[in-house]
């Protein structure tokens, strides 16, 4: 899989790498957490609700992160579109935050005093539109329990809502409600969309900065190139390699002709296949050779007549 068509999520997946590395390295990791008391309610730092979605406290929940936002970001991304994806992150943001400022306070008194760093509500508010919206491939069991191929996705995500209880937890039921709330549109939140001003600054400086998102080339064609002969004498490996035609019109010259046949020659008499060996070897028609050479012009007619005689 690759991030054709989902520049968001490989957007998002290198800014937290970014940002929870560089938060570590310069040692504010301390200012990327939200905890009601002291720092809301007697210091008054609410920029904190906004910072905190911007790095993730410890390596364990960055990777975990990073796996969801592959399997997951990626797949509603190719779904939802990149302008739907990315007005439905930033709600999703925007929601949760409230939410989870909420929650401490409801909760506080019974023990519920921090939220650790990182967008985790985000990851989960994904994770729900990708529960609902991307089918099952494949059933299996495990100790005569019911599995899909979705319950490492889940195992995954367990582990991330676990990792600090109870503030990871609340985070993570957040953002299932969250996620809840945009699929089943209590709130009239899901036509909103990225204004066409942002979209075009993001295209012009942000795209860049993210890098190609398009899949590796993967050539249909299946030609042989070079002609590998070995054979072992003892200890050692004596490995041959027939020149390639230097020439496009698909016609090999007398001197590569010869001296591949001479390389065979002697291979031939260093593994012992002369004589009755030799006689057992299949003899390709004309109609064959002529057939692959049509097929594969490239190739020397010294290599055909090699490879028909392997079958």
């Amino acid at each position: 899989m690759s991030f054709e068509h989902a520049s968001v999520a490989k957007g998002m997946m290198m800014a937290c790498a970014l940002t929870s590395i560089a938060a570590g390295v310069f040692d504010v990791k301390h200012y990327l957490h939200l905890q009601l008391v002291p720092h809301l309610s007697r210091h008054h730092q609410y920029w904190r609700l906004l910072t905190h979605h911007l790095a993730f406290s410890n390596s364990s929940d960055l990777l975990l992160a990073e796996l969801l936002l592959y399997v997951v970001g990626v797949n509603i991304e190719r779904q939802f579109g990149s302008v739907k994806f990315a007005s439905f992150t930033i709600v999703s943001g925007l929601v949760s935050t409230l939410l989870e400022f909420m929650a401490l306070i409801l909760l506080h008194r019974i023990g519920v005093n921090h939220i650790p760093g990182g967008p985790s509500a985000i990851v989960f508010s994904m994770l729900y539109q990708w529960y609902r919206l991307v089918p099952v491939v494949y059933h299996f069991k495990i100790f005569g329990m019911p599995l899909s191929n979705k319950a490492f996705t889940y195992a995954l995500a367990l582990q991330l809502a676990l990792g600090h209880v109870p503030g990871s937890l609340v985070s993570s039921c957040v953002g299932l409600f969250v996620g809840y709330i945009y699929r089943s549109e209590l709130i009239n939140i899901k036509t909103w969309r990225v204004s066409p001003i942002a979209i075009n600054l993001s295209s012009r400086f942000l795209l860049p900065l993210v890098g190609s998102t398009r899949p590796p080339r993967r050539f249909n064609r299946a030609r042989p190139e070079q002609l590998h002969l070995a054979t072992e004498l003892g200890d050692e490996e004596v490995i041959t390699t027939a020149p390639p035609s230097v020439q496009r019109s698909g016609r090999p010259t007398g001197e590569g002709t010869e001296g591949s046949s001479m390389v065979r020659e002697w291979v031939n008499e260093l593994t012992g296949r002369t004589g009755e060996a030799a006689a057992r070897i299949r003899t390709p028609s004309e109609v064959e050779i002529t057939q692959l050479t049509s097929m594969f012009p490239d190739t020397s007619r010294d290599v055909i007549v090699t490879t028909l005689q392997r079958r």
